[in-house]
């Protein structure tokens, strides 16, 4: 792991602090954000926010698997998606990988890869990255070994889903793309189907294996929630066993279900900024308007979230600083991250410099280390480092 940047003032630019835009400067040292006469970056023309907290990106699985029948090492994988992130503001990462009866790159044998690959590569990632788990709730048969690998090696965040209905579809509409599916799992079609079936002879088990997963992620410190969520019944379902996130609802009845018990929603920030879901689901702007929303992750694609928050500010749905802890503060508070979120003394210097004319992120500070440096910041550093330099001489 790379030491943290020496101590450090940026001044002249636009900060994010207490919920809203202000011209000071701010100082970090140590990895943390701090106080004190130290040398300075003059970034004039920049915006100083805090750094993204991204709860969900699958963006991952085409640095490991770029086609579905051309897999590449996990650890290259990893060290892409690390500077992928990076390069968008992204300073906290959850990676979802499945835990599914599907197999192949979602199923429990990958879980496990991924798992070690990512305790290996962690000494030497720039980005916090983590493993969120999609858990299957047809996957009774695996329960001892979930949470055998949850505990061995420190999962922190958990979400239920259930794809059997868009097998089923799939199966009675699609086949071709079925068969597609099953090949990317090293199976055959009639494979396939006779595994969706005994996911389905599993369904009477389901209830009493989601609590007890429950109870054990409560006694783990485990945080979970449900995806995709097509109604309100479902959402109190979940909710009521302790799976809180109501993470891209399908049906606003779900979304204001979860409001009225005080449970998080979570959508796709690619839904924002294309104008909406691209599958025809529910609209993430529409929620957000209602306050049905309160965070935005990353879904497939990295630059959605930066860009989605520019969005709805530009749109005058939120102001910037708003619209900036949907993806920093709120989601760190969801995931019980105090030590990131907000530019706070003290806090984790996690910060993200964007250029105020373009908008492009030119430099990703995390941990107090430089993940991502780009453009004119670059230019600026390295002139801040010359002269502290030369006063040293």
């Amino acid at each position: 792991m790379s030491m943290p940047l020496p101590a450090l003032r940026f001044t002249g630019a636009e900060i994010l602090r207490d919920g809203e835009m202000q011209s000071r400067s701010i100082a970090i040292a140590g990895g943390r954000i701090t106080r004190g006469p130290l040398p300075e970056v003059d970034l004039s023309g920049y915006l100083v926010l805090p750094g993204i907290v991204d709860l969900h990106g699958d963006a991952f699985e085409r640095h490991i698997a770029p086609r579905a029948a051309a897999p590449f090492d996990i650890s290259t994988g990893l060290r892409s998606t690390d500077r992928e992130a990076a390069a968008n503001g992204i300073t906290t990462a959850y990676l979802a990988q499945s835990w599914s009866w599907e197999g192949g790159r979602r199923g429990p044998e990958q879980a496990v890869r991924m798992m070690q690959a990512l305790a290996r590569y962690r000494a030497q990632a720039l980005t916090d990255l983590r493993l969120q788990i999609r858990c299957e709730t047809h996957t009774v048969g695996t329960a001892d070994r979930l949470l055998s690998a949850i505990e061995t090696y420190g999962i922190d965040y958990v979400i239920f889903n259930d794809h059997l209905d868009q097998a089923d579809h799939m199966a009675a509409c699609n086949p071709e793309e079925l068969a597609a599916w099953a090949a990317s799992a090293g199976r055959t079609a009639q494979e396939h189907l006779a595994v969706i079936r005994e996911a389905h002879r599993q369904k009477h088990l389901v209830p009493r294996y989601l609590c007890r997963l429950a109870e054990r992620f409560d006694e783990l410190g485990v945080i979970y929630g449900s995806h995709d969520d097509p109604d309100g019944e479902t959402r109190e379902m979940f909710s009521m066993i302790g799976a809180k996130i109501c993470e891209f609802p399908t049906a606003r009845s779900a979304a204001a279900l979860a409001r009225a018990v005080g449970d998080p929603v979570l959508m796709g920030a690619p839904n924002i900024v294309r104008g909406g879901s691209q599958s025809g689901n529910i609209a993430a702007e529409d929620l957000v308007r209602t306050d049905l929303c309160q965070a935005l992750v990353s879904d497939y694609y990295y630059p959605a979230l930066h860009l989605a928050a520019f969005h709805l500010a530009d749109e005058d749905i939120l102001p910037l600083p708003r619209a900036w802890e949907m993806i920093s503060e709120t989601p760190a508070r969801i995931l019980r991250l105090p030590d990131r979120g907000r530019l706070d003394p003290g806090r984790r210097a996690d910060l993200v410099v964007v250029n105020a004319a373009t908008r492009a992120i030119e430099a990703t500070i995390a941990g107090g280390r430089i993940t991502h440096l780009a453009g004119e910041a670059a230019h600026r550093f390295a002139l801040a480092s010359l002269g502290n330099a030369l006063a040293a001489e």
